[in-house]
């Protein structure tokens, strides 16, 4: 795998990358074995491939587990990656758009996905049972993942990702291992499943519902971010919502002061 060899394959198939699709494609074989170090991989291991590409990433992984679900949404790529891969065995290739295909089971991901999906994948995947994942996500996307309370960065995504799993932002990937270049540099990013979640939570949806609404007013106090939130979620009318704004304690505080915990205790006596 090269520059060289990717650029053959794009005008030998006559296929310009698709900014739209976030196709910048991996040219830096060093990469691999990284990430299938940091995701431990066995020959046990069923391992989810998302945005496989021309399959590089996908043959190397073949090599360490037993298959590998390789999952290309372009047509015209998928075609390259049917016919890079036909002789490998252990290669399934799904074409489609992994959000709304039906994908086999696994236990395991290693991908470099499109960088425009990473919000939708993570929401996706934590849906899941899965033992671990590794990524390579944009820098700015994988920082706030991992954003202290109150931070810039801190938002309903890093107490979604707090909730759901322990986050490790490991090696630094520059955009120069990449055709074509993207803009920003980027990171591998592991997910390791809570085996018991940090903080409880009662409803799932809801919770995730409920932060994702209070983010889009995160520099409110919490009474009157969450005033709408009520009155559209719980059906109740003004007096009701009153009533069970008075009862929260820190209701003072804004939202983006909130720590991930206190939003699980929120949505929890809110679904009580």
């Amino acid at each position: 795998m090269s520059v060289l060899e990717t650029k053959r394959l794009l005008r030998t198939f006559r296929i310009v990358p698709n900014r739209l699709l976030g196709q910048n494609f991996m040219v830096e074989p060093s990469i691999f074995p990284k990430l299938t170090e940091y995701a431990s991989l066995s020959k046990a291991d069923v391992v989810l491939d998302i945005g496989a590409g021309f399959g590089f990433l996908s043959r190397f992984l073949a090599n360490k587990c037993k298959r590998v679900l390789a999952v290309e949404k372009d047509p015209r790529v998928a075609t390259v990656l049917h016919e890079q891969l036909k002789s490998v065995a252990n290669v399934t290739v799904v074409e489609g758009d992994v959000l709304k295909t039906s994908v086999p089971s696994f236990n395991k991901v290693v991908s470099i996905p499109p960088y425009q999906i990473s919000s939708r994948l993570l929401l996706w995947l934590f849906d899941r049972s899965f033992d671990c994942a590794v990524f390579v996500l944009q820098k700015e996307f994988a920082d706030r993942l991992v954003a202290t309370v109150g931070s810039e960065d801190y938002g309903w995504l890093s107490v979604t990702a707090c909730y759901s799993a322990k986050v490790n932002l490991l090696d630094a990937v520059p955009k120069h291992m990449f055709y074509p270049q993207p803009e920003v540099d980027s990171v591998i990013v592991r997910l390791l499943p809570w085996n018991i979640a940090p903080f409880e939570v009662k409803d799932g949806a809801f919770f995730r519902q409920m932060v994702r609404w209070l983010f889009t007013q995160r520099n409110k106090k919490l009474g009157n971010a969450l005033m709408p939130f009520i009155k559209s979620a719980l059906e109740v009318n003004k007096e009701e919502v009153e009533k069970v704004i008075s009862t929260i304690p820190f209701r003072e505080k804004r939202v983006r002061e909130l720590s991930p915990e206190t939003f699980g205790d929120l949505a929890n006596a809110l679904v009580h």
